[in-house]
């Protein structure tokens, strides 16, 4: 670590995205129009709060392709990870489809919440407000791993442990590779492409 001042702004993001979370899981029945609030508020602490940096300069054609490779990359990680789910104890195969009855899109207006809410609010949220700033106060590598570690935080009010996992999972690849490009439109890029493979095109159950 290279500093040791506390950020009260990256404190109280915090503070408030579990405040938000805790409530939005209390109620699956509307648990949509909830994250969705929760992702908006949280953006908007963000942009308000937050400064804009400078970015690695790449073509649209670089871009695109680090955004849907790495997204799909992510996929197949996440497809053998839940092959080898059901050679292990505890459940966490049962709890994968537990996961997908509870939180997957079955309206459109879910599917348009995720596209333009869910997915660029998590990243404009947890690696370009989060990690950004902490990356401010420490090396990369455990600025990393402390943002994984707090963006897994929030999904253990959801009682399925395999959401915290596949949260950490997620977390560390794309703040690996917000670290790596800092382009918050590989970030969207990449994780929409996931989500899409994940929900909506070729779910792992």
């Amino acid at each position: 670590m290279t500093k040791n001042m506390i950020d009260t702004k990256l404190l109280g993001s915090i503070i408030i995205a579990h405040l938000l979370l805790y409530i939005t899981f209390q109620d699956l029945s509307v648990f949509w129009y909830l994250y969705s609030g929760a992702m908006l508020f949280l953006v908007s602490y963000a942009v308000f709060l937050g400064k804009s940096e400078k970015h690695e300069k790449l073509s649209y054609l670089q871009l695109f392709m680090y955004g849907i490779l790495s997204g799909l990359l992510l996929y197949i990680v996440f497809r053998l990870g839940n092959a080898v789910l059901g050679l292990l104890p505890g459940g966490l195969d049962r709890e994968v489809v537990l996961a997908y009855r509870r939180f997957s899109p079955d309206t459109i207006w879910h599917y348009l919440a995720l596209v333009f809410i869910l997915v660029p609010g998590e990243e404009i949220f947890w690696r370009s407000f989060v990690q950004a700033r902490l990356m401010k106060k420490a090396e990369p590598k455990y600025a990393i791993l402390i943002a994984a570690v707090l963006n897994t935080s929030v999904y253990l009010y959801c009682s399925l442990k395999i959401m915290a996992i596949a949260a950490f999972v997620g977390s560390v690849f794309w703040g690996l590779l917000y670290a790596k490009k800092r382009s918050l439109t590989i970030q969207i890029l990449s994780h929409l492409t996931f989500d899409l493979l994940l929900v909506v095109f070729l779910p792992i159950y």
